[in-house]
């Protein structure tokens, strides 16, 4: 049973016989409370959808679904359906852009490192690999010298994700960006 302050994007928990899975989690440590933090997560029902917001302390148990993980890959999109593949059994799933919510300015064709959470034969979702490496698709000219300063210019990268890069870095050039904070890590 994992406590909530354990609690990462993308867990599946059971609550009231029924699956969720955390969508947004927001950590809110407020001074008036003596110090005690609250986690107010969003959660989705599997396989409806329907929303459920609960405000957490850090020690409160959660009951983890029975679930399984396995390494996926990305198949093929039509429309607004995406299909994936498990790499052990190889059978396919398909799951809407509604319930990839936050994920699909991460994912392209041949993506790596990607797991399917699998729950009774059905995939409810998937773990993005902790950084992608992508181009950069535009960004405004780099500017020779400026890689001892600070300052950030707007990229765009090939899946319309768009990061804050350093000045020095030009169209073409490969980076990694940290999935869970959108943010420029280093060149690939």
């Amino acid at each position: 049973m994992p406590k909530a302050c354990e609690l990462k994007k993308g867990d599946v928990i059971e609550r009231d016989g029924k699956l969720y899975i955390a969508r947004q989690i927001d950590v809110k440590s407020p001074s008036s409370r003596g110090a005690q933090t609250l986690y107010k997560t969003r959660f989705n029902r599997i396989p409806d959808g329907q929303k459920l917001e609960l405000s957490l302390t850090g020690d409160e148990l959660l009951n983890s679904a029975d679930l399984r993980r396995a390494p996926a890959q990305l198949l093929y999109q039509e429309d607004q359906l995406y299909t994936f593949m498990e790499q052990e059994e190889y059978s396919q799933h398909s799951l809407s852009g509604e319930e990839l919510e936050g994920q699909l300015p991460y994912l392209y064709d041949g993506i790596e490192g990607l797991t399917a959470l699998i729950v009774d034969d059905r995939m409810v979702a998937i773990e993005l690999p902790a950084s992608i490496s992508l181009p950069i698709v535009e960004t405004a000219p780099a500017i020779k010298g400026a890689s001892a300063s600070a300052r950030t210019k707007p990229a765009r990268l090939p899946t319309g994700l768009e990061v804050q890069i350093p000045e020095y870095l030009a169209e073409g050039e490969v980076i990694r960006v940290n999935t869970s904070t959108g943010k420029f890590m280093s060149r690939a």
